[in-house]
């Protein structure tokens, strides 16, 4: 006599549940399409504006983000070095080079999530355009590492993964098709541990 609503209630719980949890993966995992990558670089150009796709649009919802126009800015992220290895604390790395032009550029170390790495107060965990040492050429060098180092230096957390998240404002280059040709700035591993 109750087999059959009992029947009913645990495919209704299994049909729903899996259906919410399958959601949330699919949300965690992907930003959304059109992904290009430049080098260690990887962007969504698409993520930000009105035109992105459901997922996109889900994902950026659910994590509190701003939506930029067309032209606004443009978000890259980076999880591995040029060689291809995941970017790890225990190591030190140099990103040279220029970045493509754009009003104002931030660049902060995240951890795996895309938010602000934990590093210890009073160290620099971000830098922008403004603050940047850069050579007469318009060139600059930052140093990424857990341990000062002089000139431009990014603090990282005291070990595991991160990444890092370099924002172009109100760049001519997020509104354009002319993307996939930009020179990024170079992400290098100069040694790891002691060495």
């Amino acid at each position: 006599m109750f087999r059959f609503p009992l029947f009913i209630l645990i495919t209704l719980i299994v049909a729903f549940g899996g259906g919410i949890m399958i959601s949330l993966y699919a949300l965690d995992a992907t930003q959304g399409f059109g992904a290009i990558k430049l080098g260690a670089w990887e962007a969504f150009p698409a993520l930000q504006t009105v035109d992105a796709d459901p997922y996109a649009k889900s994902h950026r919802a659910r994590a509190g983000k701003l939506l930029y126009g067309s032209a606004e800015g443009l978000t890259f992220t980076a999880s591995v070095d040029d060689e291809g290895a995941r970017l790890n604390a225990g190591c030190r790395y140099r990103i040279s080079g220029q970045t493509p032009p754009a009003r104002l550029w931030t660049l902060f170390t995240a951890d795996n999530g895309g938010n602000p790495a934990a590093v210890k107060t009073g160290l620099p965990a971000a830098l922008n355009s403004w603050t940047v040492l850069r050579q007469p050429d318009s060139s600059f060098a930052i140093e990424i590492s857990a341990v000062a180092q002089p000139g431009n230096w990014l603090a990282l957390p005291q070990a595991g993964t991160f990444r890092l998240v370099l924002t172009l404002f109100d760049t001519p280059t997020a509104g354009s098709s002319g993307v996939i040709d930009l020179a990024m700035p170079k992400l290098t591993k100069t040694g790891c541990g002691n060495a």
